[in-house]
């Protein structure tokens, strides 16, 4: 896969809510130029880029940025007027600067640095796929009211999800969608709860509703498919369990149908609106959007893509949608100075730069009043690979660490769950944290269905566990060397925000 990283978070801190919102200026009028004419429009060719064009949600206005963006030499692929996000094609190599300058434009920019072609997930490593021999080996190791491969489910028991799921499963009426590289509904574990009429296709940023559009394009575009089946695989006398096995599970694919599964930003914008427009209560975001693994808000383009993808998750909050996200698989200190992002852009060539936190974002996990989840291994230590950050991390869940060995049958201690093609593997990676999060959201949100996404956000953290700092200087991979350091008290600190989360607790 192309990234294997980390991901993130819930409630910023003010100040930087405070600086997302002054810096990308959501008043209308920004640019104040008039519009362009065909005559002045720069139309040499160039390559055919994405981008996304900021306005206001004023119709007339929406449709004299269309005419300008048409002038500029650009076509409209769609237009999402609810939260004034159009997005656009163009082989102008110009297109950007000219309709910044447009009436009405408050920001644009290229969503990509590479021309279009005929995402980044967050897990680290790769899958480790359960052969027959193995499942046989787990099999035989199942209590009475298990699933076939639950003696394998640490991380099920970890949060209580095993004892949660005879007290309340979840319901039908809670529907967490997956946006992600697919998900292979004809799994028989993801089968009998998948809703295939909350479900589509958003590559390239306008929504595909042919039944079977969000499956994946391959096996290798695995990686929905796991992070499903940990949300909602059912108790059905078959392979795993989910945390919350009685919930409804979509999928929204965003992920790029060719080897690199790039995620970038019109088509995240597209899964957004999408989910909220049908109805689904909780967004599972194991990814960061590419091509920039920290958006800054110095450079228009980074800018304009923090400026599309936070309408776009805002509007899916004010539609009562919760969004879940990853805290990435790099062990960055979220809440530090200055990082190193070496890895940018990643869908051309990449140069270091050094990256401040608090101006350049990783998104979605760093917008605001999205939840920010961090990754713990068995012995429920952070998970050598989690990004982590004091204000930053809002609750941390098993993602899994091979470092942590559990005493199951295969002693394994990455995440087991499904694959395409009826398979099972095993996964490590704030990816497979995530999930388990927004299991315990859907149970929440099952026991309190009129909870918006603010009170399931403090809700997931009031009935968390927290382990504190730890006591000695933190080793994740054992090798002397102190790879982090927690910052915070027993309550809320940067490894683990408020906690980790307890199903059964959610369910009591």
């Amino acid at each position: 896969m192309a990234h294997l990283r980390s991901r993130h978070r819930l409630a910023l801190a003010v100040p930087v809510v405070l600086s997302l919102t002054a810096s990308l200026g959501f008043l209308p009028g920004v640019a104040s130029a008039t519009p362009l004419s065909p005559s002045a429009a720069t139309t040499a060719d160039g390559p055919n880029l994405s981008y996304v064009v900021n306005t206001t949600t004023d119709h007339r206005t929406i449709e004299s940025v269309k005419r300008a963006i048409g002038a500029a030499g650009g076509s409209v692929v769609i237009a999402y007027e609810q939260i004034g996000v159009i997005v656009v094609h163009s082989a102008n190599p110009d297109f950007g600067r000219q309709i910044r300058t447009v009436r009405g434009v408050q920001s644009a920019g290229a969503t990509r640095t590479s021309p279009l072609k005929a995402a980044g997930t967050t897990d680290e490593g790769a899958a480790q796929v359960l052969s027959a021999a193995e499942a046989a080996k787990v099999t035989k190791s199942a209590d009475a009211g298990q699933e076939p491969l639950e003696a394998d489910q640490w991380d099920l028991r970890a949060i209580g999800a095993d004892k949660a799921a005879t007290i309340n499963p979840g319901s039908k009426k809670v529907t967490v969608a997956v946006i992600d590289v697919g998900v292979d509904d004809t799994h028989p574990d993801i089968a009998p709860n998948f809703s295939a009429s909350q479900s589509a296709n958003c590559v390239g940023g306008k929504p595909d509703t042919t039944y079977g559009s969000w499956r994946p394009a391959d096996a290798d575009h695995y990686h929905g498919t796991h992070v499903a089946g940990e949300i909602a695989a059912a108790r059905n006398g078959v392979g795993v369990a989910g945390v919350a096995p009685g919930v409804k599970v979509s999928g929204i694919t965003v992920a790029e149908p060719d080897s690199t599964q790039l995620f970038f930003p019109e088509s995240v914008v597209c899964a957004f609106v999408f989910a909220a427009d049908h109805g689904v209560e909780i967004t599972n975001n194991s990814y960061y959007v590419d091509p920039w693994l920290y958006n800054c808000l110095d450079d228009p383009d980074q800018k304009a893509i923090v400026d599309a993808v936070n309408r776009a998750q805002l509007y899916a909050q004010r539609k009562g949608t919760l969004n879940v996200a990853a805290a990435g698989n790099s062990n960055d200190d979220l809440d530090s100075d200055a990082l190193t992002d070496a890895s940018s852009p990643d869908d051309s060539t990449a140069t270091t730069r050094t990256v401040d936190p608090h101006k350049c974002f990783d998104i979605p996990t760093q917008l605001p009043g999205v939840v920010t989840v961090s990754s713990t291994g068995v012995k429920g230590a952070k998970s050598y690979f989690s990004s982590y950050g004091d204000g930053v991390i809002d609750v941390a869940a098993p993602g899994g660490d091979r470092y942590q060995i559990p005493d199951t049958p295969s002693q394994n201690g990455r995440i087991l769950s499904t694959m395409p093609n009826n398979q099972y593997a095993y996964l490590q990676g704030t990816s497979m944290a995530t999930p388990h999060v927004a299991g315990v959201a859907a149970l929440l949100k099952s026991k309190y269905p009129w909870a918006t996404p603010a009170q399931l956000q403090l809700l997931l953290k009031v009935q968390a566990d927290n382990p504190g700092c730890p006591a000695e200087p933190y080793d994740g991979n054992g090798d002397g060397v102190v790879d982090a350091t927690c910052v915070g008290g027993k309550h809320v600190n940067g490894f683990y925000g408020a906690g980790i989360v307890n199903a059964l607790r959610a369910v009591k």
